[in-house]
């Protein structure tokens, strides 16, 4: 797979402007997919956000995947790096730093609500330039006000740099379809199977297996959002069956891959303009 690799600019990206005048800024792009931003900070806190379109943003802390319907959010001076294997529709926003406190101190996916994703896409309309204390500014600050408010969602896929839980990462995350045990990874890093078990909750805060389950969901999310069958997806990520495969997405995420990415793909549609 052959992907685009393009670099951030902070001399004239708006994520590197400070000015608490101007609470919120946003950028809106059409991406061609195929893309990786290189690893990168902003002096704001980013809402990675899209209309359409599935992303993924990559800390050394994590991967966090953002489908339609959800956001990531970045807070000010985090390295990360972001992939767009698909086309995409971006319309993120910048908060200054400080106006940043109620907001969360570490990346998380959020649901986005009809009323945030309405006043994002106004935001968008507006710019970048408009003046303090004005009808603009307002809204701006009811914005950073929402974004308070809103629901965090379990798109998270903690790294870790203990050199044993690394080595498994590292692999589990070149073949998700892996099905070796608990007791087999552990042989391999010259652990016991309890010591191993000990090490993915201190570190990851979750299970072999349920890390192992979320590895799979957000490569299912991927690779459906590609527009890859659900048999397809069953299959290449070790699963029996495909109703298996929709059971593990249903117990999740609340819904069938079908139901859920079409209501994605509905609540992500722009109801102000077209």
């Amino acid at each position: 797979m052959n992907i685009e690799k393009k670099t951030v600019d902070p001399t004239t990206h708006v994520g590197h402007v400070i000015d608490p005048r101007r609470p919120v800024l946003s950028v809106s792009s059409e991406r061609r997919g195929m893309e990786l931003v290189t690893r990168h900070a902003h002096l704001r806190g980013q809402l990675l956000y899209a209309i359409r379109g599935v992303m993924r943003a990559t800390t050394d802390k994590g991967a966090w995947l953002v489908p339609p319907a959800q956001a990531v959010w970045i807070p000010p001076g985090v390295m990360h790096e972001v992939e767009m294997t698909q086309p995409v529709s971006l319309r993120s926003i910048y908060i200054d730093p400080a106006h940043v406190d109620g907001l969360p101190g570490r990346c998380c996916v959020l649901r986005m609500t009809p009323l945030l994703r309405a006043l994002i896409l106004e935001a968008s309309q507006i710019g970048n330039q408009y003046p303090a204390d004005s009808p603009e500014w307002r809204l701006m600050l009811v914005i950073v006000d929402q974004l308070q408010k809103i629901e965090q969602f379990p798109f998270h896929l903690p790294f870790s740099d203990e050199p044993r839980i690394r080595k498994i990462i590292d692999a589990l995350v070149a073949d998700p379809a892996d099905k070796l045990t608990l007791a087999q990874w552990a042989m391999w890093v010259g652990a016991s199977e309890r010591t191993l078990g000990r090490l993915f909750l201190k570190h990851l805060g979750m299970s072999f297996g349920s890390w192992r389950r979320r590895l799979r969901l957000l490569e299912a999310m991927d690779r459906l959002a590609d527009g890859v069958s659900v048999s397809e997806v069953a299959f290449e990520l070790g699963y029996a069956s495909p109703s298996a495969f929709i059971a593990m997405f249903r117990e999740n995420l609340g819904d069938s891959p079908a139901r859920f990415f079409n209501e994605s793909s509905h609540h992500s549609l722009p109801t102000a303009r077209e």
